[in-house]
């Protein structure tokens, strides 16, 4: 027998050693970075050739430039505008507008036609417009309410309310005249913070024409009711009524 003693086998494994990380992988990686700026130096490179041919074009032709100007100004002005109507209507609905007549009296006459607007858009009018001033062919104020009529409303105001000059027939004539065949309404509203004469509300009564005198307008101004409620004969929801 040999002298040599068995070599006893360890039941462990040997351990594998880690593999090296693969030099490829940076390669590809700085290759991929490389690309990206390239990429990225020709787009600034497009961009600024565009802006230089646009700046030289637009220095040939000073006309446009002014144009283009106006044109901007314009749409920001209308957008400002759009913006703070919306604004200013969002805190009509969440303060629950009200007016006092006293409030009412003190306004300026193109006030009272915005307040006229507000009141119908309180009610549920969103399209309501004031539209009064110079050739207004006899509106101040537009508007559709829930129930689909047009209403078109002729203001006049009173400084001194009650006191002030009565609204008359000649003053029922314009919106006799154009509130049907101008503006196709189908109710057609005077509407003042003052009085109104007899031979008017008869006049009225017979051209199917509408009233709202102080008495009427405090109670629609200072209430929750809307104008609808508050007058008699009006024509059926939904439906034009014609000349």
């Amino acid at each position: 027998m040999s002298g040599r003693r068995p070599v006893r086998r360890s039941g462990r494994r040997p351990r594998r050693q880690p593999r090296r990380q693969s030099r490829r992988q940076p390669r590809r990686q700085q290759k991929q970075r490389l690309e990206q700026v390239v990429l990225a130096a020709l787009a600034a490179a497009v961009l600024f050739s565009l802006a230089t041919a646009a700046l030289r074009w637009l220095s040939a032709r000073p006309g446009t430039v002014v144009a283009l100007l106006l044109t901007a100004a314009a749409g920001a002005a209308a957008w400002a505008w759009r913006r703070g109507e919306a604004a200013r209507w969002a805190q009509v609905r969440a303060s629950g507008l009200r007016y006092a007549l006293g409030q009412l009296d003190g306004l300026h006459h193109r006030e009272f036609e915005f307040a006229v607007r507000d009141l119908m858009r309180r009610d549920g009018c969103a399209d309501a417009q004031q539209v009064g001033g110079h050739g207004d062919n006899g509106a101040d104020v537009k508007a559709t309410d829930p129930y689909g009529r047009r209403w078109v409303i002729q203001c006049k105001h009173r400084k001194d309310g009650w006191s002030g000059k009565p609204v008359g027939t000649p003053d029922l004539h314009v919106l006799n005249g154009t509130g049907r065949q101008v503006h196709h309404g189908d109710v057609l509203v005077m509407l003042t913070n003052g009085r109104i004469t007899d031979n008017a509300a008869r006049f009225a009564k017979s051209q199917r024409l509408h009233l709202v005198d102080r008495h009427v307008l405090a109670e629609w101004a200072g209430g929750s009711r809307p104008l609808w409620d508050l007058l008699r004969a009006l024509p059926p929801a939904g439906r034009q009524v014609g000349p």
